[in-house]
């Protein structure tokens, strides 16, 4: 067990609508932050959709997975195939955390109201509250601006993507000066100066995908950006702090030991496999039967894996550069046992009713159909590599298999590579930086082969498919970038169901908040 972990997830979920209160704060320098205020409720609010649901959507919508099924066994309504074709549907369990999202605003909202004048904390929830709203419009686009606590009267309406975009800058852009410096174990999945600072880089390098007329308009391929400069200012301020670095070896910052000491982590969300609950990325990225006898994670484990989670032959053909430690997350052909101490691969194989265990690349279907039925047996259950980068153990799956890996949200290494994108861009270079050079800061601590000229953009986007693998940030990207409509996996042209419009780049709202808001309106396509 972590003992690190201080902050607890709160009972209880609070609705849009609790009252009549106005949020304007005015900001005042100088005040004393106390890193560790009656804010665990809003930090820890999200443990459990970004432990598992929002997971599910990122990544399968992405060229990251695929959602597969065995003979109807975890095909669950079709969620995890809905996503991986682009064809959601409202009712999905995978994007179905909207609620979950606003439910937070409104507790980050009372603590707004309840620190007053105390402009640090205060600061802190509304940099938490921008948090909020960037989920929001980022995986559902237009959304409500929630400033305030309405009373049960006021019909709540989504605003224009571009209008939340906006304020949520305006409000970190506000509060940043007033947030705390500190990278201590205190500060530590709270809302930092460098938090706030992250997540404006994210806006900003989005910018002209969150501030297109609609989710359709975007255009990668004449990508102009007005923030650009900003966003190196920004990343350059992150830089010259010195409290980041790239020290840490690429697997261990993602082991369930993981935590407050990984010099890359920016802002992590902390779990705990008993105090702290919540993250489950494990179980559908093991192989299916990988608890039967000794797993290959080497413990006996109590619990089942799913195993319904396979990686696009894409991705896969992603983790092939000479020497390149992130190689290390992925396992495909043989599987072999690990070290369950230094979680590192042996040369004992692992095998399966005295078999071994061979994964292959490709993904195989019984029938194309949305059901993505690879079968119930052996050779169903190997269709696809798998994952152990959420390196898993017998006590997570002991405790309803809820593991202690902390999730990291913001990254040094998304500094360096955001960076160099701004830069690739079209922003003016500073402190002797290049594209290459920044690039090579990443390639360097993984061991992989370095560049010898400036990437492109082609080459900076795969780089980030290998740094940024499974954090849920490939569907970002891979819109930014311009190849979500792309074919991968299963997402292909011809391929019963799947769908390539580009109203797919943003979920359809969940049924139970259109009935729970009469104000809104279904997106666009759905």
């Amino acid at each position: 067990m972590k003992n690190y972990i201080k902050l607890f997830l709160a009972t209880g979920i609070l609705g849009l609508t609790t009252g009549c209160t106005d949020l304007d704060v005015d900001t005042v320098a100088n005040y004393d932050y106390n890193p560790n205020p009656d804010l665990s409720g809003v930090y820890t609010h999200l443990r459990g959709t970004m432990g598992r649901r929002y997971m599910e959507a990122q990544a399968l919508s992405s060229d990251e997975w695929v959602g597969i099924s065995f003979e109807g066994g975890y095909y669950d309504s079709g969620t995890y195939a809905h996503a991986s074709l682009h064809n959601y549907s409202p009712d999905d369990a995978s994007i179905g955390w909207y609620d979950d999202i606003t439910a937070g605003i409104t507790k980050a909202n009372n603590k707004i109201i309840e620190f007053g004048d105390d402009k640090a904390n205060s600061g802190a929830a509304r940099a938490m509250r921008a948090y909020f709203h960037w989920i929001l419009i980022d995986s559902y686009g237009d959304a409500p601006i929630l400033d305030q606590i309405f009373d049960d009267s006021v019909k709540i309406q989504r605003h224009p993507r571009a209008e939340v975009a906006q304020f949520i800058a305006d409000e970190l852009e506000e509060v940043i000066p007033y947030l705390s410096e500190e990278v201590t174990e205190e500060t530590y999945g709270t809302a930092t100066k460098w938090m706030a600072e992250a997540l404006l880089i994210k806006l900003y390098i989005n910018w002209p995908v969150y501030t297109a007329s609609d989710v359709t308009a975007y255009d990668a391929a004449n990508y102009k950006n007005e923030k650009l400069n900003r966003v190196v200012e920004l990343c350059d301020d992150i830089i010259k702090s010195g409290k980041f670095d790239l020290t840490d070896s690429y697997r261990s910052k993602f082991y369930p030991n993981n935590g407050y000491h990984i010099k890359d982590f920016i802002y992590a969300i902390p779990y705990d496999t008993y105090t702290a609950t919540g993250m489950q990325y494990g179980r559908p990225r093991s192989w299916r039967q990988a608890n039967t006898g000794t797993s290959y994670y080497g413990m006996t484990l109590s619990k089942s894996c799913g195993g319904n989670f396979s990686m696009t032959p894409e991705m896969s053909d992603l983790f092939s550069l000479d020497g390149d430690d992130r190689n290390g997350v992925i396992i495909g052909g043989q599987v072999y046992m690990h070290d369950p101490l230094t979680y590192e691969k042996t040369s004992t194989p692992f095998t399966y009713n005295g078999e071994p265990v061979v994964l292959t690349k490709d993904i195989t279907l019984k029938d194309e159909n949305e059901e993505l039925n690879t079968g119930a047996d052996v050779n169903g259950w190997s269709q696809g590599y798998k994952s152990i980068k959420w390196y898993i153990t017998d006590d997570d799956y002991k405790n309803n298999r809820n593991q202690s890996n902390d999730l990291p949200i913001f990254r040094y290494a998304d500094v360096i590579l955001t960076k160099c994108e701004a830069i690739l861009r079209g922003a003016n270079a500073t402190n002797g930086d290049t594209p290459q050079s920044l690039f090579n800061q990443i390639r360097k601590y993984v061991n992989a082969p370095e560049i010898t000229a400036n990437p492109t953009l082609e080459e900076l986007l795969d780089e980030r498919g290998r740094e940024f693998f499974d954090e849920n940030w490939r569907r970002n990207d891979m819109i930014r970038f311009g190849t979500f409509e792309s074919e991968y996996g299963f997402h292909k042209k011809g391929f019963p169901t799947a769908r390539f419009d580009k109203t797919c780049r943003v979920f359809p709202i969940p049924t139970t908040t259109l009935n729970n808001n009469p104000g809104f309106k279904q997106n666009e396509g759905y």
